[in-house]
């Protein structure tokens, strides 16, 4: 299943580091000597006020955070700001600051707001996936008047406060050409999102607003739909995984309607319902230049395309359409069988986790063939049944341009694989394709091997064949001795079911010979396999023999990096 997942930026090991921007400003010079630094606090108890280390710290590095005074000056800070970012493998040091993913600490944030003057033609910065910097946000802010062609400005998962919030919303006057904004993963944003946006004017130039599991509101919904029509600009917007804006649906297609170079809507998972749909509607046919739709994961959505899927047509530019896991009835298919055939630039649709659709889609299946332009087609998990199946294999044959192609879960597979191997011999363009969990048996695997063998399949970079546990060591065997035809392979996976491990055959020795003349390959999955003493053996020599390394997922059983062969 398909779905949006927080990436966790405390992830990995707790080792001590080195501030990347700590090595910059000692060697820069910008802060004032450690004796000019005493006086300092020499002047401040003169004046009889006593502040803590950490506020005479704050009040130094905000010292320092001043544009310089002379050419000289800035020549000599910018020299050494550029060795700095170079440390952190960046590019166009005057107009970009990247620190996403930095384990920033509350005094990286401190020396980041000295760095700001010496970039004056900033135009993105990116702080993102920095969870210990929550709380001090505000003194990042205090400088956005410094850095006035700011386009770009990413805070995602920051842990951002209501402090944080109000004082971002207090400075975005300051930086007028911003074009994207990104705050998603921030939670306090949910209910406070007024506070932010609330000086945004008529005619503003954002052209991506990224709003994902922000905690919104009903009222923050409502608050969007009242902000959309002054934002004209506005090419995506991204409210993803927001459960509570659905009853604040009306209001933000209304606002829609004034957004018309909106090219991405994503509402994944943002509690929509039936009547979502004909709300949509409203604002759909306002929408020509929409590129992608995303109303996955709204499992409530079911029996909404009924009577209300006629707007969609008029997306004719739509490259992609998201509608996984929304429990799409027979009538729904219904309806998106005469409307999807008339999207002719669709690239990619994902229909993935509706399983009432499977023995409803005969004819939705068969008229994929008038879309040549789709790239990706996503099936899995939709309990096809041996009639759709053939349809859809007979279809496939129809879409040149097919790179990615996910049957999985689909039990119907399993013994009929040939009828869809027929259509794929001709295609010059598959990249991915996916069959875990297809009941396959030794048959189709053979006859899969068959069609590599004659070169068929040669662009193909990523085979999962995963959970298909009725394929006897006799056909993995077929498959394995002729895998290696397949030069642009770089993702094999055939691993067990979870509940099941069983011994490796024979056919590993042939899996080892194939890697080596695989120049790409990355990644096996072989998960609950368990390789014997000798084949353990094997593969220990295997590992001496040959240079630079492919990944061996074993599961908990056993795993092994090794080399792979020039």
């Amino acid at each position: 299943m398909s779905q949006i997942r927080k990436k966790n930026s405390s992830d990995g090991g707790t080792k001590p580091r080195t501030s990347f921007i700590n090595i910059c400003f000692r060697s820069s010079k910008l802060g004032p000597p450690k004796a000019e630094s005493g006086k300092k606090s020499n002047d401040l108890e003169a004046a009889d006020f006593q502040p803590s280390d950490d506020t005479q710290k704050t009040e130094n590095i905000l010292d320092t955070a001043k544009p310089p005074t002379s050419e000289m000056e800035l020549g000599s800070r910018m020299e050494e700001n550029e060795q700095f970012l170079q440390k952190l493998g960046r590019k166009a040091v005057n107009k970009c600051l990247d620190l996403n993913n930095c384990k920033l600490t509350t005094e990286d944030v401190m020396e980041v707001v000295a760095l700001l003057p010496l970039l004056p033609d900033l135009e993105k910065l990116d702080i993102s996936w920095n969870d210990l910097i929550g709380g001090t946000l505000h003194s990042v802010t205090q400088q956005m008047h410094l850095v006035n062609k700011l386009k770009i400005l990413r805070l995602g998962s920051c842990r951002l406060t209501t402090d944080d919030v109000r004082a971002l919303g207090e400075a975005l006057d300051a930086i007028p050409e911003l074009e994207e904004l990104n705050l998603s993963w921030n939670s306090k944003v949910g209910g406070n999102l007024p506070l932010i946006l609330q000086k945004v004017q008529e005619g503003s130039k954002i052209q991506m607003l990224e709003l994902v599991d922000c905690n919104l509101t009903s009222e923050d919904g409502a608050f969007v739909g009242q902000l959309l029509p002054m934002m004209q600009n506005l090419e995506v917007l991204d409210l993803s995984i927001n459960r509570n804006i659905g009853g604040s649906l009306h209001s933000i297609a209304q606002g829609l309607k004034s957004t018309s170079n909106l090219k991405v809507l994503k509402l994944h998972s943002c509690g929509l319902s039936q009547k979502s749909i004909r709300i949509l509607d409203v604002a759909f046919r306002h929408l020509c230049d929409l590129r992608k739709l995303d109303l996955s994961c709204n499992r409530e959505l079911g029996g909404g395309f009924e009577d209300s899927s006629a707007q969609l047509a008029v997306l004719e530019h739509l490259k992609v359409l998201d509608l996984h896991q929304c429990s799409l009835t027979a009538d729904d298919v219904v309806s998106l069988t005469q409307v999807i055939p008339l999207l002719s630039s669709l690239q990619e649709l994902d229909l993935s986790a509706n399983k009432k659709m499977g023995g409803s889609s005969e004819n939705l299946l068969s008229r994929l063939r008038f879309l040549p332009a789709l790239k990706s087609l996503l099936l899995n998990n939709c309990a096809l049944q041996s009639e759709t199946f053939t349809t859809l294999a007979e279809a496939s044959a129809h879409l040149p341009a097919l790179e990615v192609f996910d049957l999985s879960w689909n039990k119907c597979v399993g013994g009929n694989l040939k009828l869809l191997l027929e259509s794929l011999k001709f295609s010059e363009s598959l990249q991915v394709l996916r069959l875990s969990s297809c009941s396959l048996v030794t048959e189709d695997v053979a006859l899969l091997a068959s069609l590599i063998q004659t070169g068929h399949l040669a662009k193909l970079q990523k085979l999962i064949l995963s959970y298909n546990d009725s394929i006897c060591d006799a056909g993995w065997a077929i498959f394995c001795q002729n895998v290696w035809f397949l030069k642009e392979l770089t993702e094999l996976d055939i691993s067990l079911r979870p509940s099941t491990a069983r011994d490796c055959g024979q056919w590993f020795r042939h899996l080892l010979c194939a890697v080596t003349k695989l120049p790409k390959i990355t990644e096996i999955g072989m998960k609950r396999w368990i390789l014997p003493a000798t084949q353990e053996e094997e593969l220990e020599h295997f590992c001496q023999d040959h240079r630079h390394s492919i990944h061996f997922d074993l599961g908990e059983f056993q795993e092994a990096d090794f080399p792979r062969l020039n």
